[in-house]
């Protein structure tokens, strides 16, 4: 297997850490915009002889193409934020590799009835060319970081193996994690978090279909394993929603985050303000008029979370809740992941958050490399067998857990 990287931020360096340990690729092409980050991710790594840096635009298709011809690689892993998957996408299906990606093509509200009805989901894009993808044999793996991704696994576990019928399938996300100097500093993408946050959150009912709510709805305590407690969680856009009700039977499906009421506070802020907008406005410089989006400087405001890890104190938990029933009587499970900042700084160098979404893309990778995984068309992760996804993910030295609630 011969894979191209994009994106050499937070997550695309931890993915070199995680995969440089195992044998089952022969190269990695790690790509970047910023050459010098591409450049030191695999210059980090004690065995970079498998691993090399080079340039590119992920908007620009042709470029990526090109690349991907140039060195002969059958998959591109896609690290960049939503912004850029079609463009990657795309330029996978153009050069013939699998693709793989952690977020899906990005959504827009209804223009009427921004609360009560979808107006373009998460992956639709994706999916108008699933038919293309499948009549050609090839792959597209999308959603597949922690969440999405190890969540859906996860459900599609629950499905195969601990229940009969399910009433609700509910990921739920949550931390104890702390920031040292910093009275606001989110340890992923503030681009990412603002675009899922304050979007209307979807909602799968089978007798309803998937419909929408307002931001931050139906507020819940969810009890944390591990010792990071009860934490409120809230609804949030999030790919799960429109995933698992393609591949699994479920009556309800719900995503919640456990985001804290100052954390909420302070995304309304940024909305009240419109310093949540993408579109460009014109703000005077010393070099005259320039155009700039409001989030891109909320952003550039904010520390680069993959550099917060020697700052960050506490545990991560990514899972899935899951209610029905199993040989006729009622179950409830919770199925987790927790990752410790200590244990992944010191391991791999990489602050939680970003190592949790990072290893998950790497175990996807070798099964689909041994032929453990193996499919043809746009699917998500609950498309494939969850077994052996987490007899790997445990092998890698990060096992799982499940709570009977």
């Amino acid at each position: 297997m011969r894979v191209l990287l994009v994106g050499a931020g937070g997550v695309g360096t931890a993915i070199t850490r995680i995969a440089a340990r195992r044998p089952f690729f022969e190269t990695m092409v790690v790509a970047d915009y910023d050459l010098g980050r591409a450049e030191a991710a695999v210059a980090a790594l004690a065995d970079a002889g498998r691993f090399r840096a080079e340039r590119v635009d992920a908007s620009d298709q042709a470029a990526v193409t090109a690349l991907l011809s140039r060195h002969g690689c059958d998959v591109l892993l896609n690290a960049t934020d939503p912004r850029f998957v079609m463009p990657l996408f795309q330029a996978a299906r153009a050069a013939g590799a699998t693709y793989v990606d952690m977020a899906m093509s990005l959504s827009r509200p209804h223009p009427e009835l921004p609360y009560d009805e979808c107006g373009v989901v998460l992956g639709d894009a994706q999916f108008a060319q699933a038919a293309d993808w499948e009549q050609a044999g090839a792959l597209a793996l999308v959603g597949m970081g922690v969440e999405p991704g190890l969540s859906d696994v996860f459900a599609r576990y629950a499905a195969d193996e601990l229940f009969d019928e399910i009433e609700e399938i509910g990921i739920r996300d949550g931390a104890n994690l702390t920031v040292d100097g910093y009275d606001f500093a989110p340890s992923f993408s503030i681009w990412t978090t603002i675009e899922e946050c304050l979007n209307p959150p979807v909602v799968y009912e089978a007798d309803r279909g998937w419909f929408t709510t307002a931001p931050f709805s139906e507020p819940e305590v969810f009890d944390f394993p591990e010792g990071i407690g009860p934490v409120e969680c809230v609804n949030v856009e999030h790919e799960e929603v429109l995933l698992v009700p393609r591949w699994i039977d479920a009556r309800r499906v719900t995503f919640k985050y456990g985001l804290g009421e100052e954390f909420i506070q302070t995304l309304r802020t940024l909305h009240l303000l419109g310093l949540d907008r993408t579109d460009p406005v014109t703000v005077p410089s010393a070099a005259g008029p320039v155009r700039v989006s409001p989030r891109d400087v909320v952003a550039a405001c904010l520390p680069d979370p993959a550099t917060l890890g020697e700052r960050m104190h506490g545990k991560t938990c990514a899972g899935t809740w899951v209610r029905g029933t199993k040989d006729g009587a009622a179950r409830e499970v919770y199925l987790y992941h927790v990752v410790d900042n200590q244990w992944s700084m010191a391991e791999y160098g990489s602050q939680a958050v970003v190592w949790q979404t990072a290893i998950n893309p790497v175990v996807a990778l070798e099964l689909l490399a041994t032929g453990a995984w193996s499919g043809a068309g746009v699917l998500g992760p609950e498309a494939f067998p969850a077994r052996p996804f987490l007899d790997l993910l445990t092998a890698y030295g990060s096992p799982w857990g499940i709570r009977e609630q």
